[in-house]
């Protein structure tokens, strides 16, 4: 206890008898969405959001042809230049802070800055463009940064089954390949709750 002589009181930090305890800030965890062009990224991080996402968005023009490719599967007309952002609270004690990377192999030297300080990152994978989300793959798996691999079904449906998307990317055994739908709130849920199991698992292992 000290005394504030300016206001001729005693003030200090202890605790009424039988209040309740101060509640604690959920702890900050930062998540990567990341892959190709026009997979499906600022939707899965709209889906999720509790706030109104952030976006970086930009029309594409004709200055950006044979640079940006939107594919032969999509009609999407815009790109995301810098990132995405979305908040998701999972529960009182742990709060996601979720980044979604441009999809264009020319805005990739802003990914170690997205990626520094994250626990772990969703690839979204389009099957009738597998091929597209090759870097991001390789990339987490030279950072050694936990990852999903999440095939995004779109229509519900998947041109190849989760085994022949596992062995075209040839990942390790230990890196889940699930499939979800990036429209709908709880299917990105479960899909990242799946991220947050393999940090953990990280974690554990890294203190055994």
């Amino acid at each position: 206890m000290d005394f504030d002589p300016s206001a001729n009181r005693v003030v200090g930090t202890a605790r009424i008898p039988g209040a309740p305890e101060p509640k604690k800030a959920p702890v900050p965890v930062k998540i990567i969405v990341a892959g190709g062009f026009g997979v499906g990224k600022t939707t899965t991080v709209g889906a999720i959001s509790e706030i109104s996402p952030l976006t970086t968005e930009a029309e594409m023009t004709s200055e950006s042809v044979g640079i940006d490719d939107p594919g032969q599967a999509t009609m999407k007309t815009g790109t995301t230049v810098a990132m995405d952002f979305g908040v998701l609270t999972i529960d009182q004690t742990l709060k996601l802070y979720i980044f979604g990377t441009p999809g264009q192999t020319r805005f990739a030297f802003m990914w170690d800055d997205l990626v520094r300080g994250a626990l772990g990152a969703l690839v979204v994978v389009d099957t009738n463009r597998i091929d597209d989300c090759y870097p991001a793959v390789d990339y987490f798996e030279r950072q050694g940064l936990p990852f999903v691999v999440g095939i995004n079904t779109f229509n519900g449906q998947m041109s190849y089954s989760i085994d022949e998307v596992r062995w075209a990317l040839a990942v390790r055994e230990d890196v889940p390949v699930i499939s979800f739908d990036a429209r709908f709130r709880a299917s990105v849920r479960d899909a990242l709750l799946v991220v947050l199991d393999q940090a953990l698992d990280k974690a554990i292992r890294m203190k055994s």
